[in-house]
């Protein structure tokens, strides 16, 4: 049965963030993965959709019309067609960051479309199983054989099945330090997440260079010390490189040390 429409507020348990700062980190993070599979169009639609769920963190019943309105209205004129987001809506919810769900009016009519925006999923160890303890005498040889077959199953993509999103410069960097293709991926995923956050994702040499030099830097720091988490600790170097080259720019641009601080809490606290 379809929900009955009404003011946003009533579907405030439908709301999967404590607040407003938790839906935008992980929104942040789902467009870092994902925000090469809509075109610019799309982009423009999806946005507009989210700042109609900042009422209730994460929750939208927002018109089409409502949301296309607001896009004319802020791009002069030039906004993108009633096609344009519902292919956004039908890609955005096959990916997972949104689910949609019907409302209806109180004669039975079909109304707005519910957005409820999801968290960014978690990679999540497997539940343990119980144990079931066999009748009959296990084979340890064979045992041996199929945990043998199934290690190499799970090492046999190297580097060479690198996604093609991660440039190969860094792939080939990586390779000699971490041979399998989905850590390597997992690395270049942090450096995209980190390059959004500061707002420098479009400069893709830039962000290739920082990657190469924090890759460099936590190698070397991996040779003389241990690190229990090496992909936090890379995005640490990250984020604290993506901050120079911040403040180098606006130092080229003439903003003194105050205005500095300034538009740093602006953009980072904000």
């Amino acid at each position: 049965m379809n929900l009955k429409s009404g003011s946003v507020d009533q579907f405030g348990q439908f709301s999967q963030f404590k607040d407003l700062q938790e839906f935008n980190a992980h929104l942040e993070v789902w467009l870092a993965v994902h925000k090469n599979e809509f075109s610019k169009g799309e982009l423009v639609g999806l946005k507009r959709l989210v700042r109609f769920a900042a009422k209730v963190p994460g929750v939208s019943n927002a018109k089409i019309g409502t949301v296309l309105k607001a896009i004319h209205a802020e791009y002069c004129g030039n906004g993108i067609s009633r096609s344009t987001f519902k292919r956004m809506t039908a890609k955005a919810a096959s990916l997972g960051l949104f689910t949609v769900h019907e409302t209806e009016r109180k004669n039975g009519s079909q109304s707005s479309n519910l957005y409820v925006f999801n968290r960014f999923p978690k990679c999540e160890p497997p539940k343990k199983k119980k144990m079931d303890y066999p009748n009959k005498t296990i084979n340890l040889s064979k045992t041996n054989k199929n945990q043998k077959n199934t290690n190499r199953s799970k090492t046999e993509l190297d580097y060479t099945f690198t996604s093609d999103r991660v440039p190969k410069a860094f792939v080939e960097l990586a390779r000699y330090f971490i041979p399998e293709a989905m850590q390597i991926e997992e690395f270049w995923r942090m450096t995209a997440i980190a390059a959004y956050k500061h707002n420098c994702e479009q400069n893709l040499n830039v962000v290739l260079d920082t990657a190469i030099h924090a890759f460099k830097q936590l190698i070397r720091k991996m040779k003389t010390c241990t690190i229990a988490r090496p992909i936090a600790y890379f995005y640490g170097i990250l984020t604290r490189k993506f901050e120079e080259q911040y403040y180098e720019e606006l130092f080229e641009m003439g903003f003194s040390a105050r205005e500095e601080d300034f538009f740093a809490e602006f953009f980072y606290k904000k």
